[in-house]
């Protein structure tokens, strides 16, 4: 039926330029092309127009089609619901070549619907607001596709696999436009706005942010943003959302690909905490932000994540020692990268911590730290060693250097006789000059102490191989009988072997 309604809409030319289709590109260009109507039409023929492109239900009351230049001021805001109503029609964006038509004047209909939201005074009606709410909501909120992909998060920093992009952008990122010109405008009154953009609207709207594709991520960073600014009631509801997307990625799947962009707009929202700090704000910080830190993915997000730590820090700086103990307890082991990652968050941290808060976690702290410069992967020590070229970092150090120094000597000393890397040693030779000059007669004593420790551990370490060397003599020599466990040397005698057979 669509076939023989179409017959009846003028044709595009075969210069047209831009045919409204969407791209894999970044931007859109907004030119239009069948959705635009020619001048001198009479209204009778626009509404059988638009009544053969789309159902009557949708096309509703005012022409949808109309210009707001064309009608009224107190007929502008129905016009608008009418519009609402023709872009609830959904599209299958799969073939570029379907419906290319009704794309098009859906397409000019959503401009049309942005140009007015900017250009208006007036308030807007709670029928416009529903209506709005509800086109927003047919357009956006869809079910994924499942990730197909390998890893989590997009699978760690170093990950090279190409963004996915929505072949409907070219209609999405108009929706997602408008919908935040209308929370950003003044003609909306949040009182209102409140009850149709509801904590089910939310949830839906997080929800959308484990899109693969990051041009509708970005859109959806900014409007969680402004709605989390426009409509303050809604804030609890906010965080506790997105506490729970946390929640589900840190300790249940591993996987979400909006992680970075929802820590972005947590990073303003936690500048805006009012103090002191409420007992719920850090909560999310012992129970959200420090646990991030476990996934193999951190890296992609680590940026965005260590600004939130230090904004806690930077409005509570008592805060500082649990946050590095907990930083502690997620140490990765065998990920070098990661320890990278986390040496150059825990100065960053540093750099902001006061000597009370220090001297709380000192202890454990250099303890990594020493281990991390003994480190045989090259990266790992120099990272730990660029320590050293803080002087906020070296200042507290030096304030504590009666505790510090025989943690780190030792370390330095290994390093210095067993490490391969020429930058590490070098860096090491630095840094034990450094304390030498800060204080020379406690380090040493920390050097005279690590070589006393060092030739008793050679000498326990001799000692030991002498017994099992002696034990290995004795047992060559016992009968073999039965089920008997048999102590083998490094060379077995050709009897004993006889024996085993």
């Amino acid at each position: 039926m669509w076939k023989q309604f179409l017959s009846k809409l003028p044709r595009k030319s075969s210069g047209s330029g831009d045919s409204g289709q969407c791209s894999n590109g970044a931007g859109i260009q907004r030119t239009s092309s069948c959705g635009s109507i020619p001048p001198g039409r009479p209204a009778s023929a626009i509404r059988r127009m638009s009544s053969a492109v789309f159902p009557s239900s949708v096309v509703a009351g005012i022409e949808p089609l109309v210009s707001f230049k064309d009608v009224p001021n107190s007929e502008k805001q129905n016009l608008f619901v009418s519009k609402l109503s023709l872009c609830c029609v959904v599209f299958d964006f799969s073939d570029p070549n379907k419906s290319s038509v009704e794309k098009d004047i859906k397409r000019q209909a959503l401009l049309d619907l942005i140009e007015f939201v900017e250009s208006t005074n007036a308030r807007f009606s709670e029928v416009v607001i529903a209506a709005c709410s509800r086109m927003c909501a047919i357009n956006l909120f869809r079910a994924f596709p499942p990730n197909c992909r390998s890893g989590s998060s997009g699978g760690g920093e170093g990950d090279e696999d190409e963004p996915m992009f929505d072949p409907a952008w070219c209609h999405l990122q108009l929706v997602y436009e408008l919908l935040l010109k209308f929370i950003g405008s003044s003609s909306l009154d949040a009182k209102i706005g409140k009850k149709h953009f509801d904590h089910s609207f939310i949830v839906k709207l997080l929800n959308l942010l484990d899109s693969e594709d990051p041009r509708e991520r970005d859109c959806l960073k900014t409007i969680l943003h402004r709605v989390y600014g426009k409509f303050m009631v809604h804030r609890p509801f906010i965080r506790k959302a997105v506490s729970n997307i946390f929640y589900q990625f840190v300790f249940e799947t591993d996987r979400h690909n909006g992680i970075a962009e929802l820590l972005e707009v947590f990073g303003s929202v936690i500048s805006g905490f009012a103090l002191p700090l409420k007992e719920e704000h850090k909560i999310f910080l012992w129970r959200v932000l420090v646990p991030l830190h476990k996934p193999k993915s951190v890296g992609v997000y680590l940026q965005q994540l260590t600004y939130c730590v230090t904004q806690f820090i930077e409005k509570d700086p008592k805060l500082a020692s649990s946050v590095i103990i907990g930083l502690l307890r997620y140490w990765p082991i065998t990920n070098c990268q990661k320890e990278v990652m986390f040496l150059s968050e825990i100065e960053e941290i540093l750099e902001s911590t006061s000597q009370a808060e220090f001297q709380k976690c000192m202890v454990p702290l250099f303890r990594r730290i020493a281990h991390c410069i003994t480190s045989s992967h090259f990266q790992v020590a120099e990272r730990a060693l660029f320590v050293w070229n803080n002087d906020h970092i070296i200042s507290l150090i030096a304030q504590n250097r009666q505790v510090i120094l025989p943690l780190v000597v030792p370390a330095l000393e290994h390093n210095i006789q067993n490490h391969w890397n020429q930058a590490v040693l070098n860096l090491t030779v630095n840094v034990k000059k450094m304390f030498s000059e800060m204080d020379d007669d406690l380090f040493s004593s920390c050097l005279a102490k690590y070589k006393e420790e060092e030739e008793k551990r050679v000498s326990l370490e001799v000692k030991r191989k002498l017994t099992w060397e002696k034990l290995e003599a004795a047992a060559a020599f016992q009968p073999v009988t039965g089920h008997t466990a048999v102590l083998v040397g490094h060379q077995p005698s050709a009897n004993m072997i006889a024996t085993l057979i």
